[in-house]
């Protein structure tokens, strides 16, 4: 058997997250039913991660078997193109190592979430409205102290099935990206299920006054979902890298 990586972006609108669900549809379901047509033969895909309902990716990254060496991969990612639907993406499909594990194996990953101060038709699906004038120079501020802790029980959904809530954090900051918009990007080892909309759901109370920086540490430390802020939509939420190790590739 052959393992594969695919490369893929989506808009999330239209799915009810990345893994296959029993009442709706979802990006792992489209790609593997997709898979199977091309290669005649049940495929089963494996992603990275699970991007919740809305959520997008400007990268994800899956893996698959097949029995028989692909000869032409690029023809192989172009035909995926060609039947899947218009809000899916395949950027490229390689050889990996056998052992290779899409979500076991990446190294890091990077978020975006997107907030906007104005209301506009074109990208409510994108962005998320905020009301309000929010102090992003604190915001940043408490940002910086997720550096100082690796349990983030608080920022996770509740009653998942992982083993521990730990994360190392490696990159949090919020950036202007143009006169209405600014952008809060986070680059972690692993995130814990709702972990990224519950942080900013957090830190724009901080942005808002009713968080100080030592309260959202407080926060933090007492590892209760219940203290953290309401997590913000999912619509605004880009996975958008994952890094792996150059060994797993042939």
């Amino acid at each position: 058997m052959q393992r594969y990586f695919i490369y893929l972006a989506y808009e999330g609108t239209n799915y009810h997250g990345w893994q296959v669900q029993p009442n709706g549809v979802s990006v792992q379901e489209c790609l593997q039913k997709a898979l199977s047509t091309l290669l005649r033969l049940e495929i089963e895909v494996v992603g990275a991660g699970r991007t919740d309902a809305g959520v997008h990716a400007r990268l994800m990254v899956a893996h698959f078997d097949f029995e028989n060496n692909i000869a032409d991969l690029t023809l192989l990612a172009d035909k995926l193109n060609r039947i899947l639907p218009p809000d899916i993406s395949v950027y490229r499909v390689c050889e990996v190592n056998p052992e290779a594990h899409a979500r076991f194996d990446a190294i890091s990953r990077t978020y975006k979430y997107y907030i906007t101060s104005v209301k506009s038709p074109f990208n409510r699906h994108l962005k998320c409205r905020i009301h309000g004038v929010l102090d992003y120079e604190l915001m940043n501020r408490a940002a910086q102290t997720l550096f100082d802790y690796t349990d983030f029980t608080s920022f996770s959904k509740l009653h998942t099935d992982v083993k521990t809530n730990n994360c190392r954090i490696m990159h949090a900051e919020w950036v202007k990206e143009d006169e209405t918009t600014w952008v809060f990007t986070i680059k972690a080892d692993r995130f814990l299920r709702n972990m990224v909309r519950a942080i900013v759901g957090t830190l724009v109370e901080v942005g808002r006054g009713k968080l100080s920086i030592e309260e959202f540490r407080k926060v933090i430390e007492q590892k209760d979902r219940c203290k953290a802020g309401a997590s913000v939509p999912g619509h605004a939420l880009f996975l958008v890298n994952i890094e792996y190790p150059a060994e797993i590739f042939i």
